[in-house]
């Protein structure tokens, strides 16, 4: 924690032996979702009074079940919801002290999508729909399970060498903004067309002029009427990377990253105690 990201102090364990003797606990909602409540720790020793529960979660809520029998467990939550006691997003723009010049890729190619899941379940999304019907007005590279191969340096590599990205989300909830941008689109340098929440929430997070939504247009045909455009029109294209002269991107790291960041919570917080009475109420809002 000290040497990647600055943080003193932490002692960061697995070994459930000495879960008696830890200020916090910290519980991954994957796995209880797969265990319920019934895998928590039950002792011996028991919960020691002071000790802290984190829940910590950085799926949508569409894909975060048994949300409902978690109630009045946790002291805090850490999720990619702004609202979280401890906010780790999938990644974040920053200013450094001096900005590295940028210098855009040779675009060789238009618009690519990466996609690792594609079953008959995930054909109902509506990032698959949307998919669909642009493709009926525009060429789309698809890479991943239903689609080409990545090039060996993966994912920002191969999309380094298209001028676009779809950027579509599993689905659509408040602040739910992964990879797909961070590290897809701005890592790779091409400009992120986004399918998620609103354009407000994205401008929470990143200037309005470094991505396209597909909610600025009526429909599939006239996005990639406007995606021919730019392609043509280079000064327009160019002006998606006007941010880049004072910001660079983060990608978050997991999962060290995130036990880095509570470990730091926990000891800036120092005898606060709190619950967590309604989790699903919260993060389903």
């Amino acid at each position: 924690c000290r040497r990647r990201y600055n943080i003193t102090g932490c002692r960061l364990s697995a070994d459930r032996s000495r879960y008696g003797e830890a200020q916090a606990v910290l519980f991954h909602h994957r796995d209880l979702a797969l265990h319920g409540a019934e895998g928590l720790p039950r002792g011996p020793p028991p919960r020691p009074p002071r000790q802290l529960w984190v829940w910590m979660n950085f799926e949508s809520p569409s894909h975060s079940p048994g949300l409902r029998g978690l109630a009045g467990l946790f002291n805090w939550t850490m999720s990619y919801r702004r609202d979280s006691d401890v906010f780790v997003p999938y990644g974040y723009l920053y200013a450094p002290p001096a900005p590295r010049p940028f210098v855009l890729p040779r675009k060789t190619r238009l618009v690519a999508w990466v996609i690792s899941n594609w079953n008959e379940e995930h054909a109902r999304h509506a990032r698959v729909r949307y998919y669909r019907q642009l493709k009926e007005h525009l060429a789309i590279d698809v890479y991943g399970a239903r689609g080409l191969a990545l090039a060996e340096g993966g994912v920002v590599e191969t999309v380094s060498a298209y001028k676009f990205y779809l950027a579509f989300e599993n689905s659509q909830h408040t602040d739910y903004i992964t990879e797909k941008l961070w590290r897809n689109a701005f890592a790779a340098s091409a400009v992120p067309v986004v399918l998620g929440p609103r354009r407000a929430n994205y401008e929470r997070f990143i200037p309005p002029d470094s991505f396209i939504h597909v909610d600025d247009f009526p429909s599939p045909r006239l996005l990639a009427t406007y995606l021919k455009f730019l392609d043509k029109n280079k000064p327009n294209y160019r002006r998606y990377f006007a941010w880049r002269k004072k910001y660079e991107v983060h990608v978050t790291s997991f999962w060290d990253e995130h036990f880095c960041k509570v470990c730091e919570a926990v000891r800036t917080a120092g005898n606060q105690i709190k619950t967590v009475r309604n989790l699903a109420g919260w993060f389903e809002s």
